[in-house]
């Protein structure tokens, strides 16, 4: 029986060549990431789950953070033991499988994982992840939202087969998020808003995104944005006397 992260499944395929051989897909996301960074504070310890090209450990990194990283990749993970020292806080594995110890975590920061989950697996990573928290602790993350999943599918020119182009399961808007959520956490927050990187535009695009970040401000909300999600794992009930 091989172990579950040799099972290489067409998602982890696809991310498994972004991660490694095109890291710079990860470069819009540095944004999104540092505003989750802003939430964090210090000092605390923190697992991130779905690595990416790792920008987000290098921003851990240089706060002072006791980072973790969790990945399905083995790639992915041995270039960021190599190039970050992480060791053994960098590990391969699953969301619905974590490999790390109960009640570990001050913070588990999952960006961009959710959609890739169907919702038996996302049940089963959110348990997880309420699992590895402290009490008292807090899940962060983001998600697109409303995404239209049909708009990015395409098919396989050898089988024929239809596959989202980045392999998402899931589309998700605020409520829907929190619902699930409050399922397994308290104090869920969510919210749509978009994250540009600015420094990546020209002037046409920094108007437009500026417009859309405005637009947004005003409560029109649509594709192209994100929701932001923060939740709290309960603290244990104390029996009062007897």
């Amino acid at each position: 029986m091989p172990e579950p992260h040799a099972i290489r499944t067409g998602q982890e395929l696809i991310w498994d060549y972004f991660q490694n051989k095109a890291p710079e897909s990860f470069d819009g996301s540095r944004a999104r990431l540092q505003h989750l960074m802003k939430s964090i504070g210090r000092p605390h310890v923190v697992l991130n789950i779905g690595c990416g090209s790792g920008i987000f450990e290098k921003l851990a990194l240089a706060e002072g953070i006791d980072i973790y990283s969790l990945d399905p990749s083995e790639k992915s993970v041995q270039k960021l033991r190599q190039t970050l020292q992480l060791g053994d806080k960098a590990k391969v594995g699953y969301i619905q499988s974590i490999p790390f110890p109960e009640s570990h975590f001050d913070i588990v920061v999952v960006s961009e994982v959710l959609e890739h989950l169907t919702p038996e697996v996302m049940t089963q990573g959110l348990a997880e992840i309420r699992r590895v928290l402290k009490p008292g602790g807090r899940v962060l993350g983001t998600v697109p939202s409303r995404e239209n999943l049909e708009d990015q599918i395409v098919v396989c020119p050898c089988c024929g087969k239809r596959f989202h182009r980045w392999g998402h399961e899931q589309t998700f808007e605020p409520e829907k998020l929190r619902r699930a959520l409050c399922d397994y956490f308290v104090s869920a927050r969510t919210s749509a808003r978009p994250f540009i990187a600015w420094s990546a535009l020209n002037w046409k695009g920094k108007i437009v995104s500026a417009i859309k970040f405005l637009v947004c401000i005003l409560g029109v909300h649509g594709s192209n944005q994100h929701v932001v999600f923060e939740a709290v794992k309960p603290q244990p009930v104390v029996a009062g006397p007897g």
